[in-house]
């Protein structure tokens, strides 16, 4: 503690009207220039939340700042100047209290202003309490964070190296954080996008490409150097060409929200690449920034939103609502912990430790009324001032819990079904969690589609040869009727993946069957071990010519399997030109050309190929609403031909019975027609397709089969075989309906049926 003279100092100076003295140690740094005038403070109003510029009382120009804090005791508002490490802190009392937010109105505090919060109350970790008025707190609503999170011990809120570490997170940390963490920054925007048109692309006709801001533009020889690795570097028009040409219709960006590095990466020179550590909900992270962080950032990403827009691009968040990056109670106090741990987190039934949903030391209290309010506000937020166009939830189930259990009445779900905004754009579930029960894949309610590992895992085991029989395969082709089929729910409830940001990239897949993350620190125990991969027969990279071109005709199922699939197809930035990761499946530190995109794959044929097929594939699937079904297939036949709408089919060329369903098979046939589409056009006529045969053969051997014949089809012309190294035009064989032809081993053969 303090002597008597430093409390004395501390109360004259800027604790004169809070309750209790301070420690000296809490109160580094002079907090105005003698004789400098003390700015007002008039009492604001308590809402929006967060820190808005605007007119005040008589005209005059200030910033209005509004703090939730439901059991603070008191709150100070910290403004810092331009003087870097050194900054100088002022500290303003709000001494105004509606229904728990402490607010007040600042004349003359204009935007670019940094700022954060001290919230004072009472330190009793065993039933939750550990507000700590020295550590400086980011406002949760703060829409722009200057610096970056290191976590020196200052930075905690109990002492980190106590001698009895089984207590020390209940022991109070004194010493001031303000020098080492990043500072809100007020931002001023009246942007209503007017000249802004959003794609909204049906789900049906979506793609979906999942990529990193960073990782995506870093190595790209077409952006500029000091554009790479940010929001710019997204919107320049070399790496708009490459999607455009792709033919993908969204990008889902991996987090963008703020957020901060791991204390145990830190200390292996390893810092969070991917993001899903957030701590700011509104900013985007200054890290992805070319133009500067005292508000740059915000406009540096509206303009990349609105690039992507004008190409036909919609924006699709990756966001992390279910913990910060406060981790457990060991943690950093950085925000929520020091503003109302009890208010903001699941905590045990002792109050001192945290329920633990995520596997990231904590979980978001989504039942309280005020944190569902900040997460909402976000979401807003994103979509009505920075213009994305869709989420996807990571761990949606944490955010379904009620009181312990996943419910899908529960008030998260209950608000985004009836928001005016949110219910409008694309939301994307992550349908788990690593608590019990978190296992909910099909069980979102309408509104929501969700990522399908069930498609995943089904369809790695087939072409690896695993799959018992062939039933599971037959459900994820066709759009996962049995997962989805229930409450008006369509088959684009289904996101269809092969391969995430989490996990081996394509090229991995078929290149290693054992994880390879001793670059993480971490003893190669990180990363999941239920790969469902297959080598080709060696560990790795290989100089044998006939492993890599099994592996590249591999990689060519793989993508033409997952874009001929009915259901909303993922694809992640790379795979369409074989990137590797050296087998590292948990790449979440890798901020290096391990996690990077390597352009320059596509100065060789091999990478070149699979890119000329993919963006084939998916033209092919822009051409035909055969491949992009807004309906399940009913399986009936609804003409006296009995052609029906959905078939499939033996090598010997019949219909698969009951009993082939349940046997072992690597041969598998669907015949979708373009006859029987369910719906109508925009302008109310029916829509009617080609019909397509998709062949998959999974086995080392060719085989034999005998396409079917009338009804289904008089002839057939061959539009892919991925057996062929040459992908850049169709093969164009026509073959007659009833005839006998040979399947290469391992490959896919799509033929469309000749009217």
């Amino acid at each position: 503690m303090s002597s008597a003279a430093e409390q004395e100092t501390v109360q004259e100076g800027v604790r004169d009207d809070l309750p209790g003295p301070l420690p000296a140690a809490g109160v580094n740094g002079l907090h105005r220039e003698p004789g400098a005038r003390r700015p007002s403070v008039w009492p604001g109003a308590p809402t929006p939340l967060g820190a808005r510029f605007r007119a005040g009382p008589d005209g005059v120009a200030g910033t209005n700042f509004a703090l939730w804090a439901g059991g603070a005791e008191a709150v100070e508002l910290c403004l810092f100047d331009d003087g870097g490490d050194s900054a100088t802190e002022t500290r303003l009392p709000l001494t105004e209290l509606t229904h728990e937010i402490w607010h007040g109105f600042v004349p003359g505090i204009r935007p670019g202003q940094r700022y954060g919060y001290r919230v004072h109350g009472r330190w009793d970790p065993w039933t939750g309490a550990r507000w700590n008025p020295a550590k400086l707190l980011l406002d949760p609503y703060a829409r722009a964070v200057d610096g970056d999170f290191g976590l020196p011990a200052e930075v905690y809120g109990h002492v980190r190296n106590w001698p009895q570490q089984h207590v020390a997170d209940t022991v109070r940390d004194d010493r001031d954080s303000a020098p080492h963490v990043p500072k809100g920054v007020v931002v001023h925007d009246d942007d209503d996008w007017a000249d802004d048109r959003r794609p909204k692309t049906p789900w049906a006709d979506s793609v979906i490409y999942e990529l990193h801001v960073r990782g995506f533009t870093k190595l790209h020889p077409g952006i500029p150097e000091e554009l790479r690795g940010t929001y710019a570097g997204l919107a320049h028009p070399a790496a708009i060409e490459h999607l455009v040409r792709l033919g993908v219709t969204a990008v889902e960006l991996l987090p963008v929200h703020q957020y901060a590095h791991e204390d145990h990466l830190l200390k292996r020179g390893l810092r969070n690449y991917w993001g899903y550590n957030s701590i700011g909900y509104f900013a985007p992270h200054a890290g992805y920034s070319a133009s500067g962080t005292r508000g740059e950032q915000v406009g540096e990403f509206k303009r990349m939103v609105r690039a992507l827009h004008t190409a036909g691009i919609e924006v699709i968040l990756d966001v992390v609502y279910n913990h910060t990056a406060e981790a457990g109670e060991r943690g950093p106090t950085l925000s929520l912990r020091g503003i109302d741990n009890r208010g903001y987190y699941r905590l045990q039934s002792d109050a001192r430790t945290y329920a633990d949903y995520t596997g990231c030391g904590n979980t978001l209290h989504v039942v309280q009324p005020h944190v569902l309010r900040l997460i909402t506000d976000s979401l807003r937020y994103w979509v009505t001032e920075m213009g994305v166009d869709g989420f996807r939830f990571d761990l949606a189930a944490a955010l379904a819990r009620s009181m312990h259990d996943v419910d899908m009445l529960s008030p998260f779900l209950a608000v985004i079904a009836q928001d005016p905004v949110l219910r409008r754009v694309k939301l994307i579930a992550e349908p788990w969690d690593v608590g019990n029960g978190g296992y909910q894949v099909g069980a979102f309610p309408p509104l929501w589609t969700e990522w399908n590992d069930r498609y995943r895992d089904a369809v790695r085991d087939f072409w690896r040869g695993t799959l018992p029989d062939v039933r599971d395969l037959g459900y994820r082709l066709s759009g996962s009727s049995d997962l989805y089929a229930w409450g008006g729910r369509r088959p684009y409830a289904s996101i269809n993946f092969v391969t995430a940001h989490d996990g081996y990239t394509l090229r991995d897949l078929v290149s290693y069957e054992q994880k390879h993350n001793e670059a993480n620190g971490e003893g190669n125990r990180d990363g999941t071990n239920d790969n469902r991969s297959w080598n080709c027969g060696a560990e790795g990279e290989s100089d044998d010519p006939r492993i890599n071109a099994l592996r590249r005709r591999q990689l060519r199922n793989l993508l033409t399997t997952l874009l001929v699939s009915t259901g909303v197809p993922m694809l992640v930035a790379g795979d369409e030109m074989g990137r590797t990761q050296g087998g590292n499946n948990n790449a979440y530190c890798q901020d290096n050309e391990v996690g990077w995109l390597d352009w320059s794959l596509l100065e060789t044929p091999g990478p070149r190929g699979l890119l000329e097929l993919t963006t084939r594939l998916l033209a092919l699937r822009h051409s035909h609403p055969v491949l992009r079904r807004r309906a399940f297939f009913s399986g009936r036949a609804r003409a006296a031909d009995g052609l029906r709408d959905l078939a499939w089919f033996t090598p010997h060329g019949t219909e698969m019975t009951e009993r082939d369903w349940y046997a072992p098979a690597s041969t598998l046939a669907l015949y979708l027609s373009g006859r029987d589409i369910p719906g109508r056009d925009a302008r109310g006529a029916e829509v009617t397709d080609d019909s397509f045969l998709t062949v998959l053969h999974s086995a080392d051997r060719p085989t034999s089969f005998q396409l079917p014949g009338p009804p289904w089809a008089q002839s057939y012309e061959l539009v892919v075989d991925t057996s062929r190294e040459d992908q850049e035009t169709a093969p164009g064989t026509v073959h007659a309906g009833g005839e006998t032809v040979t399947v290469p081993a391992r490959s896919v053969l799509l033929l469309r049926v000749r009217t």
